[in-house]
């Protein structure tokens, strides 16, 4: 399977969750076993010299990838939630949204420090999500190996926001690629 089979098997769903969003699908690729697993290991191919300690992935779609690429490299797997799901004493960023703002949490104790880290998350559209993850990691004096996505909409740059760490992003498309 190649990348640009992969990039197919995402769905464009146009108007969703508002008129003008051309909302990237990834079930589509999910329920496709093959394409699942190019999707898996394009993302962990990498990083497999890098001594990953951990992976850190981002609510929820970002969990899906997370937990494998860090089965895949042998590493722990750290969850980053909303405000208020994480059970433990967590520390915190918020970032800016379209219209207000959000708060990410982290668990205190979820990386050690010094602990080479991998971030994944299955899309970069403006690097807002992301920047917040970077903020808690760097919190914790943890390094940031990397930065992966499934899919980066190149014309919101988020990438602009994340310049400092090396990126990688598997299918890339622009915003208004059906």
């Amino acid at each position: 399977m190649k990348k640009s089979d992969l990039k197919n098997s995402i769905r464009t769903i146009p108007d969703f969750p508002k008129a003008g969003i051309l909302f990237r699908d990834i079930t589509t690729l999910l329920k496709d076993k093959d394409a699942f697993k190019k999707a898996v290991d394009l993302l962990a191919k990498n990083y497999r010299k890098e001594n990953i300690d951990t992976v850190v992935a981002v609510e929820s779609r970002g969990f899906i990838f997370g937990a494998a690429v860090a089965y895949k490299l042998k590493a722990g797997f750290v969850p980053v939630r909303k405000k208020g799901k994480l059970p433990s004493k967590t520390i915190s960023a918020t970032y800016n949204l379209e219209y207000g703002t959000d708060t990410l949490e982290m668990h205190e104790d979820a990386i050690p420090e010094g602990a080479r880290v991998l971030i994944i998350d299955d899309l970069l559209a403006t690097g807002g999500t992301v920047k917040a993850v970077t903020e808690l990691i760097n919190k914790l004096n943890a390094k940031i190996v990397g930065i992966a996505f499934l899919i980066e909409l190149k014309d919101l740059k988020g990438k602009n926001k994340l310049k400092e760490y090396p990126l990688l992003s598997i299918v890339k498309f622009k915003e208004t690629e059906k």
